[in-house]
């Protein structure tokens, strides 16, 4: 194949990624009507949005750059506290909160990232789990600026915009969440559909080949942690300000744990694997909980265990059937 031919085969894929389906549209559409369709259930979209957002920033470096983390909570803690701390001492804005909280997890990922980005998938583990932990230990030691074991209370939040003030139902902060997931989501879609995308795929899959190409892969894969660690973040600043309270739980190893079973149940590499993988786990959670609330955590271990010997296959195929018939119908549509 000839360079232009190749270069125009290559801008045909990324524009055929940056094209939505129906079945994203109608998504999307139903995820804005759920505080309608569920009005007693706002609490709970809530956190579901929050979650698949702290998803989606881990998906951009384990599905798109194969870089792995147990640590990924202290993201999530960093911008927590960061938007908490400046909530209660110098602004209830919440879109500063949320810019302040994005700002300092995104320098934590970049100066941990050349720690990340050495030795194997192992090491990596170990190095991320390491991060998490000494945060955890920080944050408790320095109780006077971070409320220790209490938590960080008295946080007062502003409207949204100055017009949109938090009400106990929880339907101001799931739209607000919503939003910023969805605006966030539009972001890693044009970044994910970029040549910088392709590259860090090019690293998951071949980082020698790729460094062969003239791929600088320590530069992206830092740039890409980077950019996970401010989405992760920013899932911290909403929760921290939707919620007005933070605890060392934030930190706590269980958040990593919790979502990367999240990814397992809605598969990583392709963005929506995070956001229906979150939809999942937290209506299972629910769901167990109500039904058995002393025993909810096994079974929940058991349903992950069945789902990971044989339901996932089955589970991602269908999802995968039903996304390529939508593209199909449009791309019929459009003819």
């Amino acid at each position: 194949m000839s360079a232009p031919a190749f270069e125009t085969r290559v801008r045909q894929s990324l524009y055929a990624g940056r094209r939505w389906h129906p079945a994203e549209i109608a998504f999307w559409l139903l995820a804005g009507a759920a505080c309608l369709l569920f009005p007693r259930q706002s609490l709970l979209l809530n956190e579901i949005a929050i979650l698949a957002l702290f998803a989606l920033s881990l998906d951009l470096i384990l599905g798109f750059a194969g870089i792995v983390s147990l640590g990924h909570a202290a993201f999530l803690g960093t911008g927590a506290y960061a938007a908490g701390l400046l909530a209660k001492h110098v602004t209830a804005d919440p879109l500063a909160g949320l810019g302040v909280g994005m700002a300092a997890a995104g320098l934590l990922g970049l100066v941990t990232s050349p720690l990340v980005l050495r030795g194997t998938d192992l090491t990596r583990l170990m190095i991320t789990l390491g991060v998490a932990l000494i945060l955890y230990e920080l944050a408790n030691s320095f109780g006077g600026l971070t409320g220790g074991a209490d938590g960080l209370q008295g946080i007062m939040m502003g409207p949204v915009l100055g017009l949109f003030d938090f009400d106990i139902f929880g339907r101001t902060a799931y739209l607000y969440s919503l939003s910023v997931l969805f605006v966030l989501f539009l972001v890693a879609r044009r970044v994910t559909n970029s040549p910088f995308g392709l590259s860090l795929r090019a690293i998951r899959d071949n980082p020698l080949r790729a460094s062969a190409s003239g791929v600088p892969n320590g530069k992206r894969l830092a740039a890409a942690y980077a950019l996970a660690a401010a989405y992760a973040g920013a899932a911290g600043a909403l929760l921290a300000q939707t919620t007005q309270f933070v605890s060392l739980d934030v930190l706590d190893f269980h958040r990593s744990a919790d979502l990367t079973l999240v990814l397992i149940i809605g598969g990583a590499g392709y963005l929506y694997g995070g956001l229906i993988g979150a939809v999942a786990f937290k209506l299972l959670q629910d769901a167990i909980a109500t039904f058995t609330p002393q025993y909810w955590m096994f079974w929940i271990g058991l349903f992950l265990v069945l789902f990971v010997l044989g339901g996932r296959e089955i589970i991602h195929g269908a999802i995968k059937t039903v996304a390529g018939r939508f593209a199909r119908l449009g791309k019929g549509a459009a003819r």
